[in-house]
């Protein structure tokens, strides 16, 4: 499987993930995420005539750091989208016991469920601070939001120190190198309350040293929460993912540990063989 070079950008001041501080922002009753986990049966999604997700049946629980993989164009987005509500969908595709499907992008959101893009979806002209506040606000009634306020949240406290950002709270979200802004939106999604997270390349554009500390960050909430990574970094993925799905043409090619992955003929013939879905060299390959 072949790998995409990253480019890192320099970080704005310092500072790193803290996963001590993520207890504070997750901690709860455990009885809150118990049955949470995502079911999703004979998806479909069609554009125009043109199948995009074809039949994909996929169950990922809490704990289960799973990771989706495959060729451009093998429907990872699409899947997401298809969950947040972006994408009309037949099937089923249920999260702590609701029906997603037919739900508009805002009841997704209601319903636990929180989503990352490739390129951050932040508030540039914001503080960080401010962005963090107007996430926690989301599920807040608008009567209290209208209040004045004398102090900060803790929850929004807490994950500041969760994503290394403590010391660029007063700063402009837009300043923030890519790396940055990511873990900026992870902590909107945990201050959000988002029991199932979705996201899409986090650690595109990473350093190294970036890279394993969003890995940690992940695990550390994926033990608790659901979480779901669409990934093309295989170093990444061989170092943090519980479980990987691979996707070809719309339907699930394979799926188990990496390592089952990685041995299976099918995936192989999919990133090295010939034809439509092939990338990557045998040198390129791991």
């Amino acid at each position: 499987m072949s790998e995409i070079p990253t480019t890192a950008a320099p970080l704005i001041g310092e500072g790193s993930l803290d996963p001590d501080a993520l207890e504070q922002v997750i901690a709860a009753d455990e009885a809150r995420f118990k049955h949470d986990y995502l079911e999703i049966r004979d998806l479909r999604v069609v554009f125009d005539g043109f199948v995009a997700v074809a039949g994909v049946d996929l169950t990922v629980t809490q704990g289960d750091l799973r990771f989706l993989i495959g060729p451009n164009g093998a429907g990872k987005t699409t899947i997401v989208d298809a969950i947040t509500g972006l994408a009309p969908a037949t099937g089923s595709i249920r999260f702590g016991g609701v029906e997603l499907v037919g739900k508009p992008s805002h009841k997704v959101a209601r319903a636990g469920v929180g989503r990352t893009f490739q390129t951050a979806s932040v508030f540039d002209e914001l503080t960080v601070l401010q962005n963090l506040d107007i996430a926690a606000g989301s599920r807040r009634k608008a009567r209290v939001m209208l209040r004045r306020r004398s102090g900060i949240p803790e929850a929004v406290e807490a994950a500041l120190e969760t994503v290394g950002l403590t010391h660029a709270r007063d700063l402009p979200a837009g300043v923030l190198a890519h790396g940055q802004k990511q873990w900026l939106e992870i902590g909107m999604l945990l201050v959000q309350d988002a029991r199932l997270l979705l996201l899409d390349e986090p650690v595109a554009g990473m350093s190294q040293a970036e890279r394993e500390e969003t890995g940690l960050l992940l695990q550390r909430i994926g033990a608790q929460r659901t979480v779901v990574v669409v990934e093309h970094d295989m170093e990444f993925l061989r170092s943090f993912a519980s479980s990987v799905t691979v996707l070809h043409q719309g339907s699930v090619l394979s799926e188990g540990t990496v390592a089952q992955v990685q041995a299976d003929p099918k995936v192989v013939e999919v990133y090295l063989g010939r034809g439509a879905g092939a990338r990557g060299s045998s040198k390129e390959a791991s």
